[in-house]
């Protein structure tokens, strides 16, 4: 029944892709893609609904999480340009993940707050396109001169 569910959910995202992809290429408007989107979202709520009611323990769990959690599910629609998928928070993690697997971590507290801070600023940088070095040498001169950092938030252009 598990593996039933599983698929019916993934038909039915996968048609709401189908116009997302349209929307992406430009062949749709926002207005015709969001009505398009939610009338797929209704669909979803059938094979959670279920899931919930003839799912093995775990399966039954994970549909009423979703339902639970169902405005959640849809905030990419809020923001133009938003993504179903987290694919891009993914990438963006991915260095980070790979260093920690490659370096032993942390020994410290000091040492697990120092990598948390390091590895945003480097993220947080390289997708702003902004020099993580000359952003440290700032910093360090900030911090001697008993300024303020300078801030991670992108910068307005001059």
């Amino acid at each position: 029944m598990d593996g039933v569910v599983g698929r019916w959910v993934l038909e039915v995202f996968g048609q709401m892709l189908e116009p997302w992809h349209r929307y992406q290429a430009g062949g749709l408007e926002r207005e015709a893609f969001l009505a398009e989107i939610a009338a797929r979202r209704e669909e979803l709520r059938t094979p959670l609904r279920w899931g919930e009611e003839h799912g093995s323990t775990k399966t039954r769990a994970l549909c009423r999480d979703l339902r639970e959690r169902w405005p959640s599910l849809w905030t990419w629609l809020d923001v133009e340009g938003g993504e179903p998928t987290n694919n891009a928070a993914e990438r963006a993690l991915r260095p980070a993940v790979l260093w920690r697997k490659s370096s032993f971590g942390h020994q410290s507290e000091t040492g697990e707050q120092f990598v948390e801070r390091m590895l945003t600023a480097v993220t947080t940088l390289r997708l702003q396109s902004r020099n993580l070095w000359r952003y440290l040498v700032e910093a360090c001169e900030a911090s001697r001169r008993g300024a303020t950092a300078p801030s991670l938030l992108p910068q307005a252009s001059p």
